[in-house]
């Protein structure tokens, strides 16, 4: 089994994307084949460390794709890596609830039996590190922390007291520490950090990070901990070829649709979709033949004067749906869908229409947290009263006169006390919602959708 790290948080805020990226990339200075993940239903961080490794990082969620799955999708990944480096998501016991672990970073360790790298903060405190670490070290016996590093250190003195007052009251070790520099940091916006395909300064970022832990990190004793892993059960990781001669599925792909599990388009592919990907942005329409089509999250209110222009595609695809054809949106790819985008200056940008009413911006969050979706009517994915789960984060709100007019399922939040909601559009092959889906966590999911491809292809290829 691939040795594998997990690196986590007191909290958020805590430089644990730059730090994992800068491992990431001091790793294979070295040679070795890193694969990347990242805790939780996350978009943006995954571009920081898929750049980092060459090659695609992937999503792991106990909560969505549930324990096997989750085993799953990272034995598949790891199959010709060295070692998993795997980001974690807010704090190490952060998760579904506040009543439990269930979906946090501590719980997705466990169940891979991966090491804990807790990292600290440690601006502003010296001995009282220690604390911290304590209290994260005792707080669950059995998702112990192995080992720590600090972050934002104001100097070398500094980072190694912190890491003598740790040891002395927990007995865990430091592997190295940062230093705080306003050079070694990655610019947010309202969804997070700055997607890294979009960062000019990306490249000389993550060599800068990755120079800096290969000087201050013992890497020898990361790479010794990362190996104390345990075997996991033996999980299915037959290979996911992607299909030569299947029904094409446009993926709408470039800075406006980016929000991808990139799980979720190995899976098509290997289901019998032929993924072929198109630029709204750019000005593309749905590539010749296309049978499907899967409208991604991401930031289309910062692409709205283009994406508007690219009429020939809201019309190709309106003739594509008047068919019959199914086709997948989810958040932006939803937003895109509706008869306008009304960004924050009040601007009203035409969109596709397909979807009644128009989607508006909003300065503050609107919707952020896992749910729980049941089919209202069968779709492409769900047949009627078949649920699944799913996540929402969104800055914007769905304008319309009515109620959802064809609502897609009834959404639920992750606790069964939440309150329940009529959302999003289903209509012909239309599904239509905020909420991204991780494929992986049903595999009729992704067959149901390339089986309706197929259907459709069929008699539209005469």
């Amino acid at each position: 089994m691939t040795a594998r790290i997990v690196v986590s948080g007191a909290g958020s805020g805590s430089g644990k994307t730059l730090l994992t990226a800068g491992l990431i990339g001091a790793l294979r200075r070295r040679g070795f084949r890193v694969q990347p993940f990242k805790c939780g239903p996350d978009y943006i961080d995954p571009g920081w460390l898929g750049a980092a490794a060459g090659r695609p990082c992937r999503n792991l969620d106990a909560w969505m794709l549930g324990v096997s799955g989750m085993r799953d999708s990272f034995a598949r990944a790891c199959a010709d890596a060295d070692i998993a480096v795997i980001e974690g998501v807010m704090g190490l016991f952060d998760g579904a609830g506040f009543e439990s672990d269930e979906g946090s970073t501590a719980a997705i360790a466990a169940a891979l039996g991966a090491p804990v790298l807790l990292i600290l903060d440690i601006s502003g405190a010296a001995r009282s590190a220690a604390a911290t670490a304590l209290g994260f070290a005792r707080f669950d016996p059995e998702k112990p922390v192995a080992a720590l590093a600090l972050n934002f250190a104001g100097s070398e003195g500094h980072a190694k007291g912190c890491a003598a007052a740790i040891a002395q009251k927990t007995g865990l070790p430091t592997l190295g520490w940062m230093l705080r520099k306003n050079a070694l940091t990655i610019p947010e916006r309202h969804l997070g950090l700055d997607l890294a395909a979009l960062n000019e300064g990306r490249e000389a970022t993550l060599a800068a990070v990755a120079e800096a832990v290969a000087q201050n990190f013992d890497l020898d004793a990361l790479l010794a901990l990362a190996h104390s892993a345990p075997a996991l059960p033996v999980q299915n990781v037959s290979a996911q070829s992607a299909a030569s001669d299947g029904p094409i599925l446009a993926l709408a792909s470039d800075p406006a649709f980016s929000f991808y599990y990139q799980d979720d388009i190995d899976i098509l592919a290997a289901a019998g979709a032929r993924v072929v990907r198109f630029s709204p942005v750019a000005g593309d329409t749905l590539p010749e033949g296309t049978a499907g089509v899967f409208l991604g999250g991401g930031y289309p209110e910062l692409f709205a004067r283009e994406i508007a222009a690219n009429t020939r595609l809201w019309r190709d695809l309106r003739a594509l749906h008047d068919k019959g054809a199914p086709i997948l949106a989810e958040c932006g790819g939803f937003m895109a869908l509706t008869e306008a985008l009304i960004d924050l200056d009040g601007v009203r940008h035409p969109m596709a229409g397909l979807v009644p009413g128009a989607v508006k911006m909003t300065q503050r969050l609107a919707s952020l947290g896992y749910r729980r979706a049941t089919a209202l009517v069968d779709t492409p994915l769900l047949r009627t009263g078949e649920s699944l789960r799913g996540h929402e984060f969104h800055y914007s709100i769905w304008e319309r006169e009515d109620a959802p007019p064809a609502p897609a399922w009834r959404l639920q939040g992750s606790r069964d006390s939440s309150p329940v909601a009529l959302a999003g559009h289903a209509e012909r092959g239309l599904l239509a919602s905020y909420v991204h889906i991780p494929l992986a966590q049903r595999p009729e999911l992704a067959a149901r959708f390339v089986e309706q491809m197929r259907a459709f292809a069929g008699p539209n290829e005469q």
